[in-house]
């Protein structure tokens, strides 16, 4: 896969896509970051790319002509059309299904906005889709670009260690991770090492293991995300579990609970009703 990123500092994607996953999807060929700077296609003598903005107000506007003719070298720059996807807390929200769709492109053009954005017109003219990692602001969208270069390239077979790891992610299928927990190979006797440690993930029986790990995903989706619950139709296993899960963690917290305001109170979610 191909990512052009269009930016102002493309000395930060140079150390960001250096390092971790993606830095070794790179070396082992399933990925590649290209930058462009605007700058180098501004016309005036300081390589101006923002201007004030028409009707008055603070902050300067990313002007159309830089922008235009470098997102028109990047897309000449390779004949697999790619889209362009402008980083935007008004765009749509950024979801793991949206970063698995995307990482199935084989090329795409990120677009880095900086001061108080860029003119609209531009982006009616050549944007394809507007992205947001989240309902707040950064100064320039280098950040949630290298965001999204970190969330689609781990996703690539072979960018990962362990193939199945990007499975057992957090949101892989709709839900939280479950809880994991280290092996100590070093000091200490093997009741020490295992101390706090869930019995079952010793017990090497591994229907239970993964039993036990759904069940602590539903959990902890439960108690954290229950949003995500409610968009979930779950199966009757899953809700035995999950209502397990509910009926243990209120028995363990019973004494704090009762000082829980009304508000705080851990709710179950339509998805868990049947």
């Amino acid at each position: 896969m191909r990512i052009d990123v269009v930016t102002l500092f493309p000395q930060f994607f140079a150390e960001a896509t250096r390092i971790g996953v993606v830095g070794r999807a790179q070396e082992r060929g399933l990925l590649s970051v290209v930058t462009w700077n605007p700058r180098d296609a501004a016309s005036d003598l300081h390589r101006s790319v923002d201007d004030r903005t028409f009707g008055g107000g603070p902050g300067m506007v990313m002007t159309v002509e830089p922008l235009r003719s470098v997102l028109k070298q990047a897309q000449a720059a390779e004949a697999t059309p790619a889209p362009v996807i402008y980083l935007s807390p008004q765009g749509e929200r950024l979801t793991q299904r949206k970063v698995e769709s995307l990482s199935q492109l084989p090329r795409m053009i990120l677009l880095c906005g900086r001061y108080e954005g860029i003119d609209e017109r531009l982006l009616d003219e050549i944007v394809d889709q507007e992205l947001s990692i989240g309902d707040y602001v950064l100064s320039g969208g280098e950040l949630a670009a290298s965001v999204l270069i970190d969330a689609v390239g781990r996703l690539h077979d072979g960018a990962l260690g362990d193939a199945d790891s990007a499975k057992q992610d957090s949101f892989a299928n709709g839900l939280l991770d479950c809880p994991h927990y280290s092996r100590s190979r070093r000091g200490g006797a093997q009741d020490q090492q295992t101390a706090g440690v869930p019995p079952v993930l010793l017990s090497g029986n591994h229907a239970l293991i993964a039993q036990w790990r759904l069940k602590q995903s539903l959990g902890r989706t439960w108690l954290r995300r229950p949003d995500l619950l409610a968009r979930m139709e779950l199966d009757q296993a899953a809700r035995k579990l999950l209502e397990a899960f509910r009926q243990e963690y209120l028995a363990d917290h019973e004494t704090a609970r009762q000082g829980w305001p009304a508000a705080n109170m851990p709710k179950a979610s339509q998805g868990q009703r049947s």
